[in-house]
């Protein structure tokens, strides 16, 4: 499954959790060489063709955030757990027809393994119901803004747990982050207590309230996730498709009952999430949206195949900018001033934090540049790691 950078709000893997890079670039790996061999000599060029990889990565993103606005933002939407569980339905299928066709290449599935990796698909399920609901009360740019702090949240772990640092300009990012973040909810904020004040209601302040209140969730499900799968991941000595694999199937029970458990599945509550005039789009959405964890993560690693991972990096810090604004465009979220002064800003920071990983992976003397660490923080590391 798919953790976007960029979040990216479906399955995410680690590819995707917060927007469109991640930390640690995954491995790049080749196609099969059988397939390769069965290529046509054009397809083959296209397959080497650095552009293309990029405009795949983006449109994959991309496509995957409007898609899962789109399915959760009925007026009555209320089946999230379900359309996760099918979602992995689908995403299952569809590895499964991959490996079978040769398209990737899978471990044997491991009982032992899968009883180890269970509690961080817990928290998997964790990140990607809480990721969900905020996109679901939320406009796309605001939250695609907000997955920022999960930067932040989660480099502040690696502090703590790995023995990570953080740079100044780093910091400088996260200062920029932070400061979009507020910048979006001021925007936010205003618009809807005029909205508020015109129907002479309090809908759309409670609305974003339970969006922040869902985001902030999000941040700390994300950060505990992707940290736990970190520490986990060295001992499976997974791929990453045994990783999408693993993670995928495991959700799928807990998805489910959860469902069973928590929402309504009677014939009327049905017939209110997916309404007959749109209920054949958002049964493709949901299909799409399976398929497309798998789509995100394959172009992940094509694009650092033919590329590199310093390009990788840039192309998911610029690739915020469409993304939020493609809630302006598909989704009518408020073009104000200050709504796009906090796109840029999340833009810029974007941008910044990918550059300071560029500088840090390329400096040799490891102390350079590092902040100074108080004997409180030290403490708590070596808590953490014993």
């Amino acid at each position: 499954m798919a953790p976007d950078k960029d979040e990216e709000a479906g399955i995410p893997m680690l590819d995707n959790f917060d927007g469109g890079h991640r930390d640690d670039a995954v491995e790049a790996r080749p196609p099969p060489a059988t397939l390769r061999s069965r290529l046509p000599q054009n397809m083959s060029e296209v397959v080497d063709n650095a552009p293309v990889s990029v405009l795949a990565y983006c449109f994959s993103s991309i496509s995957m955030t409007v898609v899962n606005k789109y399915v959760v933002s009925g007026s009555y939407w209320n089946l999230t757990f379900l359309y996760l569980a099918i979602q992995a339905v689908v995403c299952i299928i569809a590895i499964s027809a991959c490996n079978k066709f040769g398209l990737i290449q899978l471990s044997t599935f491991d009982p032992v393994k899968a009883k180890k990796w269970f509690p961080i698909s817990l928290l998997l399920v964790g990140m990607i119901y809480t990721s969900t609901k905020a996109l679901q009360f939320l406009s796309v740019p605001v939250y695609t803004i907000f997955k920022n702090l999960t930067i932040i949240a989660i480099a502040y772990g690696e502090v703590l747990w790995f023995g990570g640092r953080v740079t100044p300009h780093a910091l400088l990012s996260f200062g920029l982050m932070v400061l979009s973040s507020i910048i979006a909810a001021w925007a936010d904020i205003q618009s809807a207590v005029a909205s508020d004040g015109d129907s002479g209601e309090k809908n759309n302040m409670s609305t974003l309230n339970l969006g922040y209140t869902w985001m902030a969730l999000n941040v700390f499900c994300t950060a505990t996730y992707v940290l736990g799968m970190r520490k986990v991941i060295k001992q499976m000595n997974f791929k990453d498709m045994d990783t999408m694999f693993y993670n995928t199937l495991l959700t799928i029970p807990v998805l489910f009952a959860f469902s069973i458990l928590t929402e309504d599945w009677s014939s009327a509550n049905f017939a209110a999430n997916f309404p007959v005039e749109s209920r054949n789009r958002i049964f493709i959405g949901i299909f799409y949206s399976g398929v497309a964890a798998i789509f995100i993560s394959y172009c992940s690693a094509w694009c650092i195949r033919v590329t590199s991972s310093t390009t990788y990096s840039m192309v998911g810090a610029l690739n915020k900018l469409p993304i939020a604004l493609s809630g302006l465009i598909f989704f009518d979220a408020p073009a104000t001033l200050a709504s796009c002064s906090a796109i840029f800003i999340g833009f810029v920071s974007g941008i910044v934090y990918a550059i300071a990983k560029m500088w840090q992976s390329k400096e040799k003397d490891q102390g350079k540049g590092m902040l100074p660490t108080s004997a409180s923080v030290q403490s708590m590391r070596d808590s953490l790691k014993n």
